[in-house]
């Protein structure tokens, strides 16, 4: 959106002249009266007599907490508190918010605790306040962890209780206003932290008052000069385009008196910010920049709206692909509106945009209309979309304990823009701009996006990868076998589909790791003459042995030990030593025959026992793409210290390299009899170079049996008489890539071939 109202109070007084402008502006309080308790009263009238009482109180416990305290600007700190309330009342928030706006950094500031809080102001008030405070920043090893994990507490407990961020976003838009006593550099780190992650939030719940001065606070403290250079610019501009926009008006207004539907018309400019993008993303000069000046039509009714609509087609021309229905179909976050841009009598072009109040109410206020409803009913809608996406904050949280990693996954969620897609039943769905099929299988149901194998869009089959366009009815195939795919992550873009693919990696990894380690413990513990106690909980004394093993090994559980074996944090064999001597004291002993064959089964072989691969590995075994071992090649494992077991080939000198510095980290590993899959095995060519070329070496591939997974050439073998070509071949195993490999060498374009090592 990005326009602001000719009569918004904060305006330049160059404004006075416009049509349809009044003033609004109030004389400044002085120090003393933007104190007291008087500041605030006056505001809060829609509130019964009894809650006012209240929040006097929580006034007098917050002036007396913060006495003493002066902000940058030498200003009483509880001018700030005030200042915040005053903004939750504008929005005619419940006498719990404003008491907490009140008391917001009390807890952080002034050592208040939160029981303390709970006996004076009760339970919800204090959960509303510790929803504010800051984490103690001692606590983290970075200044960027600690914002991160404040920045998650603040959003998860703003899923519990919208008000929260009503009560943040109040906070941090009067520090914008407030900010010219600060140094520059923190303005600017602020501002940027502002543009970045509040004002996106104010626009995902509908804040749109709140999202475009957050916007443009930022944009005059992190590009002071192009803010003064473009104010300059409009302020200019306003002047030549007087006589067109009193003309517009003019003509408006006799056609809607025409008409005889009652209308409220409204001048709107462009803010200073969105000008500044628009000609950023555009590559625009300001003169290029039409659309600065347009006009908001408010009506009494639905139907109304589409009425307006014609009598402005009759009047002006549209502009072909510029008309949005917003109320058809409502932005994700409850925006409602027409918009169609029409060509003025100068040839100009001017945007329209027609509402009700209660949608006028509502793109204003976003969330916060709810509260300001009398009847309470009509904000159903819009609390829903805010609470739907305060559901999937919770949904993300619970897979996703990283800080960090949950403030990313917020950020991607916090899009601006949205692509309107239907489900083959006609449903529609909001999504980020550049969502995929994969988003929108999750956005349906995980289950759903963890099963998809294939979509269909409009009927045709596509890629996962493509990106959705508005309109668009998207189908998924899903399969019960599936899987997410880690290549998946590359390209989906809702923070929901991100967090859900990585979460089931994760365990996956951990079931993988898990099952590794079990076997590996069992084949070391073999090497000791004895089998692995059973880890069904109805065995007592086997459950006993785990627990002391577990206890001893420092973990909280069997399953986190054998996980922690599986990934080559701790050694099977040293485990299975503990292990032997603990069933020995049980009064277990050694069996001869399995040890015998354990300790000399093989001759080098480290005792942790052998693994057995065929093809079925997971993210805890991996095949190294240094050597890439293929199916009868001799090889071994390394087991990395939390990475998993990396099998490379005998002869590989970079696995010699790892087993000379860490041997003990090096297990026996063998194929075994069936497999499961192909592998992918490193060919190099040597060619003739000239036409048709890769069809006979595809053809080769091809009359082998084999495949090609990947080719490239360098770049200097295009232009000289041979060239070289690496190939990566799906083979089954040695066998079958020593036979690709002779008829390759059969080929007349074919010099030398050859397998790659490294």
């Amino acid at each position: 959106m990005g326009f602001r109202s000719f009569a918004v109070a904060r305006l330049p007084a160059a404004l006075t002249g416009l049509p349809g402008l009044r003033s609004t502006a109030a004389p400044a309080p002085t120090e003393a009266e933007a104190a007291s308790f008087d500041a605030l009263a006056h505001r809060l009238h829609y509130l019964p007599k009894a809650d006012i009482r209240r929040i006097r109180e929580a006034y007098k416990f917050a002036d007396a907490a913060h006495l003493g305290q002066l902000r940058t600007s030498g200003e009483p700190y509880i001018t700030h508190p005030i200042a915040v309330a005053g903004i939750c009342a504008e929005w005619r928030l419940d006498a719990q918010a404003i008491m907490a706006s009140l008391l917001h950094d009390t807890m952080e500031d002034c050592g208040v605790t939160k029981a303390e809080l709970i006996e004076k102001f009760e339970a919800p008030t204090a959960e509303l306040v510790d929803g504010l405070t800051k984490l103690d920043k001692l606590q983290f090893s970075t200044k960027e962890e600690s914002q991160a994990e404040s920045f998650r507490k603040m959003l998860l407990a703003m899923a519990r209780d919208v008000r929260v961020i009503l009560i943040k976003l109040a906070d941090r838009l009067h520090n914008m206003r407030t900010m010219d006593a600060m140094a520059a550099v923190k303005q600017r780190r602020i501002a940027r932290e502002t543009l970045d992650i509040y004002a996106p939030i104010a626009h995902r719940l509908g804040l749109n008052q709140i999202y475009r001065e957050l916007q443009e606070l930022s944009f005059q403290f992190i590009s002071p000069w192009r803010h003064a250079a473009l104010s300059k610019a409009i302020t200019k501009a306003r002047g030549n385009r007087r006589d067109l926009v009193s003309r517009i008006e003019r003509d408006v207004l006799k056609a809607f008196g025409e008409s005889e539907l009652k209308v409220e018309i409204h001048g709107r400019e462009k803010t200073l910010y969105s000008i500044y993008k628009k000609m950023k993303d555009k590559h625009l000069s300001f003169a290029q920049v039409s659309d600065i000046f347009g006009f908001r039509i408010v009506v009494a009714d639905l139907p109304s709206c589409y009425l307006s609509l014609g009598v402005l087609h009759q009047l002006y021309k549209p502009q072909p692909g510029r008309f949005k229905d917003y109320i058809a179909i409502p932005k994700p976050n409850g925006y409602q509106s027409l918009h169609t841009t029409l060509v003025s009598p100068l040839g100009t072009p001017v945007e329209f945009q027609i509402r009700t109040e209660n949608m006028h109410l509502v793109a204003e206020k976003g969330v916060a209309a709810h509260w300001m409803y009398k009847a309470g009913t009509s904000s159903q809608g819009m609390q829903q979309l805010g609470a739907n996406w305060l559901q999937s904050l919770i949904d993300i949280q619970d897979e996703t304990r990283d800080a960090n990693e949950f403030l990313e996954h917020v950020k991607i969620d916090l899009f601006p823009d949205a692509v309107y897609v239907f489900t083959p039943k006609s449903k529609i769905m909001a999504l980020p701009k550049g969502a995929t099929p994969v988003d929108f299988a999750y956005a349906i149901h995980s289950d759903v996006g963890d099963h998809c194998v294939a979509a269909q869009i409009n009927g045709e089959p596509v890629p996962l990868r493509t990106e959705l366009r508005s309109g668009d009815v998207v189908e998924i195939v899903t399969a019960p076998g599936a899987r997410p795919n880690p290549a998946w992550l590359s390209f989906v873009r809702t923070g929901r589909a991100r967090s859900k693919i990585r979460h089931f990696l994760k365990n996956l990894e951990q079931e993988e790791s898990r099952d590794l380690g079990e076997k590996m413990l069992a084949q070391a513990l073999r090497a000791e003459g004895l089998t692995l106690p059973s880890l069904d909980d109805e065995d007592q004394t086997a459950a006993q042995a785990w627990q002391q093993l577990a206890r001893w090994a420092g973990n909280r559980h069997v399953d986190e030990l054998l996980v922690e074996i599986g990934l080559g944090r701790k050694i099977a064999s040293i485990v299975a030593k503990k292990l032997a001597r603990m069933l020995t004291e049980q009064g277990q002993r050694p069996d001869a025959v399995m040890l015998t064959m354990g300790r000399f089964g093989d001759d080098d072989a480290p005792a942790q026992g052998q693994v057995m691969l065929d093809g079925s590995e997971g993210a805890s075994v991996r095949l190294a793409p240094c050597c890439r071992p293929i199916p009868g090649d001799d090889v071994k494992g390394y087991l990395g210290r939390g990475e998993g077991l990396l099998v490379h080939t005998a002869e590989c000198s970079v696995g010699r390299k790892l087993f000379q510095r860490d041997s003990e980290h090096w297990i026996a590993v063998t194929w075994a009899e069936e497999l499961s899959r192909p592998f992918e095995a490193a060919v190099s060519l040597l060619l003739n170079n000239g036409k048709g070329v890769l069809a006979q070496v595809a053809s080769a591939v091809s009359s082998a049996e084999a495949d090609i997974t990947h080719i490239s050439m360098s770049e200097e073998s295009q232009a000289s008489e041979t060239a070289e070509m690496n190939l990566l071949l799906s083979v089954r195993d040695r066998l079958h890539l020593a036979d690709v490999l002779r008829t390759l060498k059969r080929s007349p374009a074919v010099l030398r071939v050859w397998r790659v090592k490294p």
